[in-house]
């Protein structure tokens, strides 16, 4: 692992192998899982929990909404990236500098935006060869 810059996890983060976290912040209390060779831009933010605003309060109760996040292996955040409760990045995909991902980003996609929207795929050909390449 590497730690280019102050960085935070909470205490249900998982870390696999060769992960580059440059002031990458995780909040919140729901699982966040980073795959294998994850990297991320600096001042990126990856929060698992929301305020629960159809509870009995507002703008919102007292309740926290935990939702698990799950970013596969392979995957490049850039800089200043907001990944949000629930969201799950599939490997070799990369999200755009700035981006605010929800939902789901597919294999091999690349997406940017508010919210993140998948605008182009990766030469999965190309990307298989240098995998298969790298773990050798």
């Amino acid at each position: 692992m590497y730690c280019g810059k102050f960085s935070t996890v909470n205490k249900n983060t998982i870390i696999k192998n060769n992960v580059k976290l440059n002031g990458l912040h995780i909040s919140g209390s729901g699982k966040v899982v980073l795959g294998n060779y994850f990297v991320a831009g600096f001042d990126s933010q990856i929060i698992s929990d929301s305020h629960n605003y159809e509870g009995d309060d507002i703008p919102y109760d007292k309740t926290v909404i935990s939702k698990d996040i799950e970013i596969g292996d392979f995957v490049w955040i850039g800089a200043k990236v907001i990944i949000l409760p629930g969201t799950k990045i599939g490997e070799g995909a990369i999200i755009q500098a700035g981006a605010v991902v929800h939902g789901e980003i597919p294999a091999f996609a690349i997406a940017g935006g508010n919210p993140a929207k998948v605008f182009k795929y990766r030469n999965i050909d190309h990307f298989l060869a240098l995998k298969e390449k790298k773990l050798k």
